[in-house]
């Protein structure tokens, strides 16, 4: 039986005139970070996407319906609606635009055509469908059950079923994503694991249990493929270094302390150097992850934040609320906004460039006698170049496991 939609509460901004070109400035005391609110759903807003080249915003509801977003001029253009009967959990665009999954807790899953509204096939499941994700070739969509705690992979075209893995976790899968090279899916789910499933050898390859003491409630790759960023109700978000399998000898890299409760969601740059989250805290914070540090809180949704995404270009993020309403936020100079200098001053640190890499990164300066040239995530791959040898791979799980 679908959970009952979430209330949306009375929005304390409502009343007030706002100019669609506008943007709002944060909250937040010397935040100074401008946004744009975007208002049209009726229920919760759980997913959240930029789309047509970052122009536009794709976003699914609890009230049963898909609406696409333009960014400049913060208003709705499309919606998509009445084929779904209960909340829709998770929604998702092919690369080339054309094509839209929606998973709902109506136990289906359905592809529009972007151009039409049409729906083009539908796929009932026993169970409420939590998540759905299409792969970066555009050719296969993977969606979760919650029934069996089963993973589903089908045809974006056709809807031809390519596998469907019961029972995959101990308890539900709240997340799947396909990596950048189309090769595997990783999912994360109720039962603190992480998996990762191999599409052409049809098998689970890695596995890591209790990755999170808690629910993990999603994931995302860099788009390189080389880390994994996962989100969990144990108020923890992990970076997991998926291409060199450092995390096997060295653990992942934790950013804490940035959320007062459950982190809902989680996004990553392309190249790892920023990671921001949402949570049950109603706030969004901006990580940078080559030195572990929360580099600026947002403020401003009214309920808890269930989705967020960050633009390839690290300029733009945009939230999604209980409060009905998503946010998009202008965060290209957060590094300079006030609030960050003074707590980089605070903690007696300052900006660096790495060597290595070229890229910033917070230097501290605890010990007057050592002064880093380069970032963690280069000190790293050093030290295991120089001191470790490769991993050597996992082997795969049998099938039943």
């Amino acid at each position: 039986m679908a959970p009952p939609p979430m209330v949306c509460p009375d929005d304390p901004l409502a009343t007030e005139t706002r100019s669609p070109q506008a943007w709002e400035g944060d909250h937040e005391k010397l935040a100074k970070i401008h946004f744009k609110i975007l208002k049209g759903h009726s229920a919760a807003v759980t997913s959240c996407h930029f789309c047509f080249d970052e122009t536009k915003v794709l976003s699914g509801s609890y009230d049963s319906t898909v609406k696409l977003w333009d960014i400049a001029g913060a208003v709705c253009i499309q919606t998509f609606e009445g084929e779904h009967t209960g909340p829709i959990s998770e929604c998702c665009l092919s690369p080339d635009n054309k094509r839209l999954i929606t998973a709902s807790y109506d136990k289906s899953l359905r592809a529009w055509d972007t151009e039409t509204g049409k729906v083009l096939w539908t796929l009932e499941q026993d169970g409420l469908v939590t998540s759905c994700h299409i792969s970066h070739d555009g050719k296969y969509v993977a969606s979760s059950s919650d029934l069996e705690n089963a993973l589903f992979i089908c045809g974006v075209e056709d809807a031809k079923k390519v596998a469907y893995v019961r029972e995959y976790h101990r308890s539900t899968v709240r997340r799947c994503r396909f990596d950048p090279q189309n090769q595997r899916i990783a999912t994360v789910s109720s039962d603190m694991s992480l998996k990762f499933w191999d599409i052409i050898a049809q098998s689970t390859t890695v596995t890591i249990e209790r990755a999170h003491t808690n629910a993990i409630a999603d994931c995302r790759f860099s788009l390189d493929g080389h880390y994994l960023c996962t989100a969990g109700w144990d108020e923890v978000i992990k970076l997991w270094d998926i291409r060199t399998g450092e995390f096997r000898s060295h653990g992942p890299i934790i950013l804490d302390q940035g959320h007062i409760g459950i982190v809902g969601c989680c996004d990553i740059s392309k190249d790892a150097s920023l990671v921001v989250s949402g949570g049950y805290d109603k706030t969004i914070v901006i990580w940078d992850s080559r030195e572990a540090y929360k580099k600026l809180c947002l403020k401003g949704h009214a309920g808890w934040v269930t989705d967020i995404a960050l633009s390839s270009n690290k300029k733009w993020l945009v939230s999604a609320s209980k409060d009905c309403t998503l946010r998009v936020w202008d965060v290209a100079d957060a590094h300079e906004v006030p609030v960050v200098v003074q707590a980089i001053r605070t903690r007696g640190s300052k900006l660096a460039k790495c060597e290595e890499c070229k890229k910033s990164f917070l230097l501290f300066h605890n010990d007057e006698d050592k002064v880093e040239i380069n970032c963690v995530f280069c000190r790293l791959a050093s030290y295991k170049e120089s001191v470790l040898p490769d991993p050597p791979p996992l082997p795969p799980l049998p099938p039943d496991f």
